[in-house]
């Protein structure tokens, strides 16, 4: 799949996540197979630029493989600035959000309460796409609503403004995250437009990868909620669209080594604010691959009252020995 003048590694993307793909996590996810992997969303609105969340969110410099930010707000001349600002800051790709069903995010008319708006939607795409010399990609929903599943008008808007791939959660706005991904509408869409479109939406195992490639004639997927406290699902997924075989699933030592690193990493990363931000990543970790042995929720509950990273690392390391003794 390309991307303008990218070509990426294969057809496996990491979703933008708001407070979970940040840099530590997009390398990781990288490092084990991600083709490209979307930062979090960064919001349009200048004002906020200089805050300590916003300012980690735009830091490119050091990102593995190709750089793509996601942006999100309602003005087309404070998205087209986010755009140029963020390619100043090292941005190869511009993402922009119009799938976000968050309430704090839709009372704003961002995210994807803009599919309500068809014309503000052609507004904003063009003024991002004329304002940046590089590829601009858009994120949406089926629709706002069941009933108003508007995905093939949004989607045609997209490929006339200039957008160069777009990537569609099977879900619509009111639906959050609730129920089953629907993958119609983004074979609707496929079929009525010539530019990449990647698949999102309960893509968790490599096999429904490969369903919903086959259903929807997409040219990639996205992987979202799948890769939390899983990053090795990107090589399962990528091996297993490659030769139709399952990829053996981490050993322990591995997940072991992996989870040690992200912690470094985000303690790095972070500074003061790191051992808060670890807590949700290890408590996926465990959830995802340790949460049948004995002992674990018990030690998610203390590791999350740690506030020291030293003692989150120490506390890990001791989770670690004991298990090897059991």
């Amino acid at each position: 799949m390309r991307i303008g003048p990218y070509q990426l590694e294969n057809n496996v993307i990491l979703a933008p996540m708001a407070g979970v793909t940040d840099l530590p996590f997009r390398r990781l996810c990288v490092e084990l197979g991600a083709g490209l992997a979307v930062s979090e969303m960064l919001s349009s609105n200048p004002l906020v630029w200089q805050t300590d969340k916003s300012r980690a969110r735009m830091v490119h410099g050091d990102e593995p493989g190709i750089r793509s930010v996601q942006i999100a707000g309602s003005d087309p001349e404070l998205m087209a600035l986010a755009a140029q600002h963020n390619v100043a800051e090292g941005a190869q790709i511009i993402d922009i959000n119009m799938g976000c069903p968050a309430k704090k995010v839709n009372k704003k008319l961002a995210g994807s309460a803009l599919l309500q708006e068809p014309e503000l939607v052609q507004r904003i795409l063009q003024s991002v796409v004329a304002a940046v010399d590089v590829p601009v990609t858009l994120k949406i929903r089926t629709g706002w609503a069941p009933e108003h599943r508007n995905g093939v008008e949004i989607a045609k808007i997209a490929e006339q403004a200039g957008i160069q791939a777009l990537a569609v959660h099977g879900r619509t706005r009111a639906c959050m995250y609730k129920g089953s991904a629907e993958y119609d509408t983004i074979r609707a869409i496929k079929q009525a437009i010539s530019i990449p479109v990647v698949a999102n939406g309960d893509v968790t195992t490599p096999q429904k990868a490969h369903e919903v490639l086959h259903y929807t004639g997409a040219d990639a997927v996205m992987v979202g909620r799948g890769a939390q406290g899983n990053p090795w699902i990107f090589r399962e997924i990528v091996h297993f669209l490659q030769t139709g075989e399952e990829y053996a699933p981490p050993t322990g030592a591995e997940i072991a080594q992996v989870m040690r690193r992200h912690l470094h990493a985000l303690h790095k990363f972070y500074g003061a604010r790191g051992p808060r931000i670890a807590r949700k990543h290890i408590g996926w970790y465990l959830q995802g691959n340790l949460q049948h042995i004995d002992g674990s929720e018990q030690f998610k509950r203390e590791f999350n009252a740690i506030e020291d990273p030293q003692q989150q690392l120490d506390a890990l390391e001791t989770y670690f020995v004991n298990l090897d003794e059991r």
